[in-house]
């Protein structure tokens, strides 16, 4: 069988036409997801975050209380420090940080993970801390680098399947309008 140069360039059109088609739409389908699923908190660059503990936390704890404004779970961006403020009129420790009355210690938050932390300013006496990877724009695209191709396969397989390019066969040569006397 011999190769027709004009069809392999048909082939060859279609599939970077599909190609730039399928990175439009994973591209289009990935920012959705990341729309729909979106958690502010690791949208963002690493940075300190700020926990007070309020003054009288201490007594509402032994009463039973949460202390206002303590979360039960906190979420960072890998790389964040946790800064933690104790304006309390008690010590207070979260994890491994010890925090007298007036002061502040802080934590830096290098390793994915899912903690859970003894933690004296809560009711429930414990705090957790999630610490996710950061989605960055690297992220994104090699998201789309993983996705298009095979997207781009599957569409121009199913493209030749539904609309086959077919050979053009050559006409054949007109016999001259005028004959020859």
């Amino acid at each position: 069988m011999t190769v027709n140069p004009r069809q392999v360039m048909q082939y060859l059109y279609r599939f970077l036409f599909v190609l730039v088609l399928s990175i439009f739409a994973v591209w289009i389908v990935s920012e959705l997801g990341i729309l729909l699923q979106a958690d502010e908190n690791t949208a963002r660059a690493p940075q300190t975050i700020e926990l007070t503990i309020p003054s009288g936390a201490a007594a509402a704890v032994t009463a039973g209380e949460d202390a206002p404004g303590i979360p039960e779970e906190m979420v960072f961006v890998l790389g964040d420090v946790l800064l933690v403020r104790n304006d309390d009129e008690v010590a207070h420790t979260l994890g491994p940080l010890f925090i007298p009355s007036g002061s502040a210690a802080s934590m830096p938050l290098n390793q994915v993970d899912h903690l859970a932390l003894a933690c004296s300013f809560s009711a429930s006496r414990y705090m957790g801390l999630s610490i996710k990877p950061p989605t960055t724009l690297s992220t994104r695209i090699l998201g789309i680098a993983f996705a298009a191709p095979p997207t781009a396969a599957l569409i121009f397989v199913y493209s030749l399947i539904v609309f086959p390019i077919t050979p053009k066969e050559p006409e054949p040569k007109r016999a001259s309008a005028r004959k020859r006397r």
